[in-house]
């Protein structure tokens, strides 16, 4: 009785019926559902599901990703993508395991990697404006020191994106000067 108790008390849920914009970044595990409408990013653990009214236009990183809204942007899933009707999706997908059920749609690319190839470095990429607001200097610095090779850095398309674990060494090596 004692270990359901903890149980119920480790789980949270969070229920977003409202309009929001930014980012929402978990790093414990939590059950999250929007139903309402969303831009920015979402860097989640646990289960993230967007309900059948809910708007997203956001880049979203998860575990379990269950969609039946409209999204626009880039998932990627350590475990599994989810597309249940009426889901609308225009953007990539990267998971080991991807579902589209009859009645939603997928406008994009999907990349299905096994479990361990989606590493968690690729499920916490930055992008040029995350890394030049967590270094405190200005994006046009950050895109001199990619594109110099200097910062570790990955082309994707014509956006730079950054692995945090490859940041926080470069940071801790005092490759800033």
């Amino acid at each position: 009785m004692r270990r359901r108790r903890e149980e119920e008390v480790t789980e949270k849920v969070l229920d977003v019926d409202a309009s929001m914009q930014g980012t929402l970044t978990f790093r414990d595990p939590v059950n999250l559902r929007i139903n309402g409408k969303f831009e920015g990013r979402l860097d989640t653990k646990g289960s993230l599901t967007i309900g059948e009214h809910a708007v997203v236009k956001a880049d979203i990183t998860g575990e379990y990703i269950t969609i039946a809204g409209k999204v626009n942007g880039n998932i990627k899933a350590q475990k599994s993508i989810k597309l249940m009707a009426p889901a609308c999706v225009i953007g990539d997908m990267k998971t080991p395991s991807l579902s589209v059920l009859e009645g939603s749609v997928f406008e994009g690319h999907s990349n299905m990697l096994p479990e361990e190839k989606i590493s968690k470095s690729a499920i916490e990429g930055l992008t040029i404006d995350e890394v030049a607001k967590y270094l405190e200097v200005d994006k046009n610095m950050v895109n001199e020191w990619a594109s110099a090779g200097k910062l570790p850095a990955k082309r994707e398309g014509s956006a730079w994106r950054f692995d945090r674990t490859q940041i926080e060494d470069w940071i801790s090596n005092e490759k800033i000067k």
